[in-house]
């Protein structure tokens, strides 16, 4: 899945740096060269769903995502990385303090297609959503490679995720595969 070049790249990834510079009273570079205007290189303005995950040394400092695709992904990209700063519950806001040493990524998500076998799923080629009643979790294909993990084992942590059993995705819950695009200042 490549939808967008180094330039559409680049200004989607200071769009969410902006975005987060603006929420926490942190300073932006100066951009000497003109960023071109995403909605100019996407073309029919593209709403997707995506992902903003943030990192300090490498760590996780926060990822929150809208995997819906009825919105227009500049929108939701800043809106992702705003969350990702400030309100996801695992960490407390960013600060100032931290703002030179994080680390952007933005992953775009491609549609969903219903999973029958786990074999259909390639490690690190896709992501998996569950859904059972009004459960939903959701992990992204880069996620399997890091933890290295199998299918069924991205299968059964992606059921945790939701808050469902390991093997809930064998015992009725819907299992969906999606590609992303995932790409982050550090590329």
């Amino acid at each position: 899945m490549a939808l967008f070049d180094a330039a559409a790249r680049k200004s989607l990834l200071m769009r969410a740096r902006r975005a987060i510079a603006r929420a926490i009273g942190a300073p932006v570079t100066p951009v000497t060269d003109p960023i071109p205007n995403p909605e100019s290189l996407i073309t029919g303005g593209l709403c997707a769903g995506a992902f903003v995950t943030l990192r300090i040394n490498g760590q996780l400092r926060g990822c929150i995502g809208y995997p819906e695709s009825d919105l227009p992904l500049v929108a939701v990209i800043e809106r992702c990385a705003l969350s990702a700063a400030i309100s996801d519950p695992r960490f407390p806001p960013l600060s100032r303090d931290e703002w030179s040493g994080m680390d952007l990524e933005v992953s775009v998500l491609g549609p969903v297609e219903r999973v029958d076998d786990i074999k259909e799923v390639i490690v690190g080629r896709h992501g998996l959503v569950v859904e059972f009643g009004r459960r939903r979790g959701l992990l992204l294909p880069q996620v399997a490679i890091e933890c290295n993990w199998n299918a069924e084992e991205l299968a059964s942590q992606t059921c945790a995720k939701a808050g469902l059993p390991r093997d809930a995705w064998q015992k009725g819950a819907k299992l969906f595969k999606f590609e992303a695009e995932v790409f982050g200042e550090s590329d």
